[in-house]
């Protein structure tokens, strides 16, 4: 990535469904923009466009028209395969659901991501996977299999998973949604952490204190951006 280059751009970004009842615009020319190192909240009520904007943030998705690129990487003109490596390369995800494998340990669900790389760039994915889970605090737990953690505990576990590749951007999907109010603050206490230093993270939330820990606010509306604003308590 050349120095200025956005994380996240997008222009005119528009995704449409096909049905029974013909095309509905689900996103409607969406311009974003998300610099290296800012905590980017997205809010909007139900049907508003959150996750098909996150699908295709997340290269789960390709839109109908409009441009993405990611780390300065024009998505829209790679193919399956290539689009494979760089949501590998580039991207963390963390999900409500956590999405951990049950019969493995936790040491071998933050090891995964590793085995999908096939540019080989780990030496010994253990030890980097080591490392991940001691950063989030699960050093001590690292053998344990999800059903003997706790909901924080397998959030903190999905956490090391999306960062143990060094991904330029992390992505969580309401990643407090199925916590307690207790164990969702440690988790967004995690979140910026990472943000104070220097990671780029895009938060879909609707919950407003959730929101008030990100650096910046973006509330969609009928798939338009609505409101785009900083927030000035957080630095």
């Amino acid at each position: 990535m050349t120095p200025g280059t956005p994380v996240v751009e997008t222009v005119a970004l528009c995704r449409s469904l096909t049905g029974a009842d013909g095309v509905t615009p689900i996103l409607k020319g969406l311009n974003l923009r998300v610099e290296k190192g800012e905590m980017l909240a997205i809010m909007g009520p139900s049907g508003s466009g959150k996750s098909t904007l996150l699908n295709i943030l997340g290269c789960l998705d390709r839109p109908s028209s409009g441009t993405y690129r990611l780390d300065g990487v024009d998505v829209g003109g790679l193919d399956d395969d290539a689009l494979a490596d760089l949501r590998n390369q580039k991207l963390g995800f963390v999900f409500q659901g956590f999405n951990l494998l049950p019969r493995t340990s936790a040491l071998e669900n933050v090891i995964l991501p590793m085995l999908y790389d096939r540019a080989q760039r780990y030496a010994d994915p253990e030890v980097r996977a080591r490392a991940a889970l001691e950063q989030v605090g699960l050093g001590h737990r690292m053998n344990h299999h999800p059903s003997q953690l706790s909901g924080g505990q397998q959030q903190r576990v999905a956490v090391a998973r999306a960062l143990v590749t060094e991904p330029s951007l992390l992505i969580a999907d309401e990643p407090t949604g199925n916590l307690d109010s207790h164990m969702g603050q440690e988790i967004m206490a995690l979140f910026s952490s990472l943000h104070a230093q220097g990671r780029t993270l895009i938060i879909v939330t609707h919950e407003p204190d959730i929101a008030a820990v990100c650096s910046r606010i973006i509330v969609l509306k009928d798939g338009q951006i609505v409101e785009d604003r900083p927030n000035s308590a957080v630095v």
